[in-house]
């Protein structure tokens, strides 16, 4: 089962990663293009940048949020060894819940549909603490 749940993790982090990377060529075409002025880099002031630019840079500060909550509880859940069928599911549709929302994101950015695909994973990730919690304390 651990296994299962620590591919989560590697979607989480490849995931992470290509945003990364989107929002590199994002902003190094806007600043090619004079788009945003090169100064607006030193103190990350992205102020009348494209919203391309904002959204990638937004979405790469969102894997620092909820994603890092989640990380947490895998590790916990590993240390603790606690991991079952109800963990990995949960921790799947967080992973795939990730995924939804930066597609939507830097996509079409259809806000309601991407808070929606945002409140599943929140959703989620506090099923998985509820059920990391009561494994753990119940063992």
């Amino acid at each position: 089962m651990d296994k299962l749940l620590f591919g989560t993790v590697l979607v989480q982090v490849v995931l992470t990663l290509v945003m990364m990377v989107l929002m590199g060529k994002r902003r190094f075409k806007a600043a090619k293009n004079r788009e945003l002025p090169f100064k607006a880099f030193r103190l990350m002031d992205l102020t009348g940048a494209n919203e391309q630019v904002i959204t990638a840079s937004r979405n790469f500060d969102n894997q620092f949020q909820l994603p890092v909550l989640y990380l947490f509880a895998v590790a916990f859940a590993m240390q603790f060894a606690v991991v079952d069928l109800s963990l990995v599911i949960l921790g799947w549709l967080f992973a795939i819940s990730r995924l939804a929302h930066a597609y939507v994101h830097v996509g079409a950015n259809h806000v309601r549909l991407r808070f929606a695909v945002y409140v599943f994973g929140a959703l989620m990730l506090l099923l998985f603490w509820l059920r990391l919690s009561m494994a753990y304390l119940l063992a």
